[in-house]
């Protein structure tokens, strides 16, 4: 299949990475403005690089939109005119809707991915839906990318994808933000810095798998760790005095309210 990228940025990089990782049969090229970025990725992955979006989508099954949200007015004009019936457009824009693609793209054929940052390597998180035209065969194949990318989770009702956003696309920016506070707690106390971002790290790593592999509650796994009058019960208890949870649900239920702006702003 033939792929057609507008915009080269991080996640199209991942994008990229994923496919060639999974050895799937893809011609690709991608449409960068940046000459240097363009010669990094012919170089990485054995793409196509060309300057303009009209060459990069010329003839392309499968055109992946890779810019950001408040670009897709420029892009719209430089490629509605040129979209063939039977291409397919996959977007990654946050917060911009199928509806308001169609019509500015004035196409049918439309995939939304909502994918996140540790798609880079291998361990994203991928929500995604399609309009009915999509045929079987590009849906398929899309869906072969993104398991490509890590976990990849198909959503009937569109809405869902916007509610993902709010957890898995900008969820990573706080689980960082986390780490962050774990390391410089570790060096308040007196640990070398190198020394608490490995503990840090691991910390969440393991969580997490431990999360995915057992299919436990998080609270019951929290339970396991958290003994009667113990040093982890000191600590949740400062957790919960200063409102983490709720600060958490919060900062998520920002992240899908922007997003939502953000897509109103494209239309």
């Amino acid at each position: 299949m033939k792929l057609g990228f507008i915009g080269g940025g991080v996640m199209a990089e991942a994008i990229i990475a994923g496919v060639r990782r999974a050895n799937l049969d893809a011609d690709i090229t991608v449409g960068e403005p940046v000459a240097a970025r363009r010669a990094t990725l012919e170089s990485e992955y054995k793409v196509t690089g060309v300057a303009e979006n009209s060459a990069a989508i010329d003839g392309a099954d499968l055109i992946v939109l890779a810019v950001k949200p408040q670009h897709i007015d420029g892009v719209a004009a430089q490629i509605s005119g040129t979209l063939s019936p039977d291409q397919t457009v996959l977007s990654i824009l946050a917060g911009v809707k199928m509806h308001t693609l169609g019509t500015k793209l004035n196409h049918g054929r439309l995939i939304r991915v909502m994918p996140n940052t540790p798609a880079q390597v291998g361990e994203g998180m991928s929500a995604w839906s399609a309009s009915p035209e999509v045929p079987d065969d590009v849906r398929e194949f899309a869906g072969q990318i993104l398991d490509a990318l890590g976990v990849a989770i198909y959503m009937e009702d569109e809405k869902y994808v916007d509610m993902a956003l709010a957890v898995s696309a900008s969820g990573p920016a706080f689980v960082y933000v986390f780490m962050e506070s774990l390391i410089d707690a570790g060096v308040l106390l007196g640990l070398p810095r190198d020394m608490a971002h490995t503990l840090a790290q691991q910390l969440i790593i393991g969580s997490g798998v431990l999360a995915r592999e057992s299919g436990k509650h998080p609270a019951e796994l929290r339970n396991l760790v958290t003994s009667p009058g113990g040093t982890t019960a000191a600590g949740l208890q400062i957790m919960e005095d200063a409102g983490f949870r709720g600060t958490v649900v919060k900062a998520a239920v920002a992240a899908w309210e922007r997003g939502e702006e953000l897509g109103k702003g494209s239309k």
